[in-house]
């Protein structure tokens, strides 16, 4: 039985540094006491000292552990800095090979993996927005590629998967939809009226609201809605189905993932955003219609009968335009941050805030993008 050398429980880490006579303005670097979490809560002086130009470690009477030898590489590396060279033949094979790891995976990170500042972080963020904008052009491309035949053959859509989710994101949402639509135009006419009235001009409630949500706000805020409810549903499914490994599933069966998944989601989501848009246009006016009879003396005939006078069939079309837009984008932001979820279980719940952000900020683009339009072509 070999006897041991008793050692504290817990001794501070230290360096010691010990001259040599040759090769001239070298030393021996002992590392002393336990060089891993518990020993390193307090920090050694690791500062060179002046006029070193040798440095040899010796770290046979210690232990050394992951933070150890993190402390250790980053010591060595601002040594090296200084014009100093390292001899780690003192170490042992153990810790030298743990040495080279944390040297390799701590120390050799991308730039991506380090902070950069305020003009850093400025940039990173740039590109990671210019490489989800790649992503997503890529993920039109591919819509265009492999939709563009199949609307030559309608025989080989999914017609069923397109009517259960036209079902899911129409059918289902007309109740949230027409109600936030209801008192968004109650709050249009209210704030209205509150101005108007001053100037006995309380017919002109029709004009503002009738414009307004035709034109505007009866299209995005469907595509609001829909962005939130829908397009985040679509990341949680396919993102759920890559956790449980049915996309790859598919593609082992010689299935594409994306025309038995994205497609008929985004055929049901171009069908139904338009009538879902139409729906919150009628809506709205009806709101604004009850508080302009009810708080301003504008009966609901003459309210009603003065909106044809007020807008037409452009100013109905000009807001219905844009909502097949708005759907392509929702529903292939939705799929493609569900087919890039990664991990575990956690990643969909990510994935689906990226997925609700993106396409209520892309929808907001481009929706202002429309109104630039529309003003440059005087419509």
């Amino acid at each position: 039985m070999t006897a041991r050398p008793s050692v504290p429980s817990t001794t501070a880490a230290t360096l010691a540094w010990v001259a040599q006579d040759a090769p001239p303005q070298s030393r021996v670097c002992r590392l002393q006491g336990e060089w891993s979490a518990r020993g390193l809560a307090r920090q050694p002086d690791t500062n060179l000292p002046a006029a070193t130009q040798h440095i040899t470690l010796d770290a046979s009477a210690t232990t050394l552990d992951t933070s150890g030898a993190l402390l250790l590489a980053r010591s060595m590396a601002r040594w090296q800095a200084a014009g100093a060279t390292v001899d780690a033949s003192g170490l042992t094979d153990a810790q030298r090979q743990l040495l080279d790891l944390v040297r390799q995976r701590a120390l050799s990170m991308p730039p991506s993996a380090r902070s950069l500042g305020l003009l850093g972080d400025i940039g990173r963020a740039t590109l990671t927005a210019l490489d989800e904008l790649r992503a997503l052009l890529a993920f039109v491309g591919e819509l265009v590629w492999r939709g563009g035949p199949l609307l030559l053959q309608p025989w080989r859509i999914r017609w069923r998967e397109v009517i259960h989710e036209i079902d899911a994101a129409g059918l289902r949402a007309i109740g949230i939809i027409g109600l936030l639509s209801f008192l968004i135009g109650m709050v249009m006419a209210y704030q209205a009226g509150a101005t108007l009235a001053t100037y006995g001009a309380n017919i002109l409630i029709v004009n503002l609201v009738s414009i307004i949500t035709l034109r505007e706000l009866g299209p995005l805020l469907t595509a609001i809605l829909v962005a939130g409810r829908t397009g985040s549903s679509y990341t949680a499914q396919i993102g759920t189905m890559q956790i449980t490994e049915e996309v790859d599933a598919l593609r082992a069966l010689g299935l594409s993932p994306f025309d038995m998944l994205v497609l008929p989601k985004v055929i049901a989501l171009v069908i139904t955003l338009p009538l879902l848009a139409l729906f919150a246009d009628v809506m709205g006016l009806v709101g604004g219609g009850v508080v302009a009879a009810m708080g301003y003396g504008v009966p609901f005939s003459e309210y009603a009968a003065r909106i044809p006078q007020v807008v037409g069939l452009q100013t109905l079309m000009l807001g219905l335009v844009k909502a097949p837009v708005f759907a392509i984008v929702i529903a292939l932001v939705g799929c493609m941050q569900g087919l890039r979820v990664k991990g575990s279980a956690a990643a969909v719940g990510r994935a689906t805030t990226v997925s609700v952000v993106q396409a209520i900020f892309l929808v907001i683009v481009i929706d202002a993008s429309f109104s630039v339009l529309y003003n440059l072509l005087h419509l």
